[in-house]
């Protein structure tokens, strides 16, 4: 992956700030409140794709780099759909692309990106996600890593930020790692999302959950059902109403 120009300029993604939250907030209450606020169906058409880039995910940095145009091609049969690219590595750098709607762009984008060793900083993400959401109805964030080593309180608050913008978390985890396994579970809990395996040796399936989630963030559960694919149903049945 030497061959790539890694650089901000050249992947023309902005640095996204670090975010604090407020101090002494009742995360338990902010959880049970965010719990009881059903998605109200509006949020349309855009989707934050975030990606752990630390060096543990270069093996398979080119497949998700392959594997998201799917988002865009079964979106744009359900009415088009909007991506951000978010992704962190290194020490503390956290960044973001602007809004694109082509995939070989999106793809170009990342195939700029080489991994870097680094913490997981997915709590930024997240705040990144709930940042956007605040501005403009987001449907959906993937996320697709396979490791967590913050806080899982602060994830779970920054969550509820986002399922208070009736905003998904589809939460892919490659390997197996526990701690992060019950991390992602509990985001795509609080959220109303899904948590789901990325194994490298199903790219097909990949691919199908994928466009399944790109017809999801453009139509809503009406697309969704209309598709009538397995990887449809699976979300189906894991999506909170």
């Amino acid at each position: 992956m030497s061959r790539r120009n890694s650089s901000p300029a050249a992947t023309g993604a902005a640095q996204i700030a670090p975010t604090r939250h407020p101090v002494g907030k009742d995360v338990a209450a902010f959880l049970r409140q965010a719990e009881t606020i059903a998605p109200s169906g509006t949020a349309r058409g855009r989707l934050v794709f975030a990606l752990d880039a630390t060096m543990s995910r270069q093996p398979t940095w080119d497949l998700a780099c392959h594997l998201q145009a799917g988002l865009f091609e079964a979106a744009a049969k359900a009415g088009g759909l909007d991506v951000k690219l978010s992704y962190f590595r290194g020490r503390d750098e956290a960044r973001a692309s602007g809004w694109v709607r082509n995939p070989n762009r999106l793809e170009a984008l990342m195939g700029r990106i080489s991994c870097r060793g680094g913490l997981t900083q997915i709590d930024r993400i997240l705040q990144h996600a709930a940042a956007e959401a605040r501005r403009s109805p987001l449907a959906a964030l993937v996320y697709v890593g396979d490791t967590m080593e913050e806080d899982i309180d602060r994830l779970c608050a920054t969550a509820g930020e986002l399922a208070l913008r009736n905003t998904r978390a589809f939460m892919f985890l490659e390997g197996q790692d526990q701690t992060a396994e019950a991390a992602y579970r509990e985001i795509a809990r609080i959220t109303g999302g899904v948590f789901l395996r990325f194994d490298p040796r199903a790219a097909a399936r990949l691919r199908a959950l994928l466009e399944a989630i790109g017809t999801y963030a453009a139509g809503g559960r009406t697309a969704l059902e209309a598709t009538g694919t397995r990887e449809a149903r699976e979300l189906l049945a894991d999506l909170r109403p």
